[in-house]
């Protein structure tokens, strides 16, 4: 497995990983409205902007496949998503290392907005709940996660 910078040539790539992930996992933890705010969210605008800004990259398997993604915002993880037909393999904690490893470099300390359905790992990886939020998606339903950090 290799963990590659992405560039704009990898768009569709990072959305199709995204998207799918999103589209496969999140309704078994949310409701539809927020399932909605997390599609929005990770826009086509917003996907491109990170990775015109060179902090997105990719996780490729050993087979040469696209398994997953992740983003990172100075010393924050954003939109790290491995692909539901990769889950279970190891690919995620890979992308939980790396993207740890880059941030330590230059940060004493990580942030995360925690999905329901990744707490309990980043919880097992030593992240500390700071934060506890709710929004309003409009739908008629609620998002709740979690800010976290974990201190290097």
């Amino acid at each position: 497995m290799n963990i590659r910078a992405a560039d704009g040539k990898d768009f569709e790539t990072v959305k199709e990983i995204t998207l799918t992930t999103i589209k496969e996992i999140y309704p078994k933890y949310y409701p539809e409205g927020a399932v909605k705010i997390f599609i929005n969210h990770h826009s086509d605008e917003n996907i491109m902007r990170d990775l015109n800004k060179g902090t997105v990259y990719l996780l490729i398997t050993d087979d040469g496949d696209a398994a997953g993604t992740v983003t990172l915002t100075c010393n924050e993880i954003d939109r790290l998503f491995v692909l539901p037909s990769y889950q279970g393999k190891g690919y995620g904690r890979a992308l939980l290392d790396f993207a740890e490893n880059e941030i330590a470099k230059t940060y004493d300390k990580i942030i995360i907005h925690a999905s329901m359905s990744a707490k309990k790992i980043y919880l097992k990886r030593g992240f500390k709940e700071i934060e506890y939020n709710t929004l309003d998606t409009g739908y008629g339903d609620y998002l709740c996660f979690d800010m976290m950090e974990k201190l290097l």
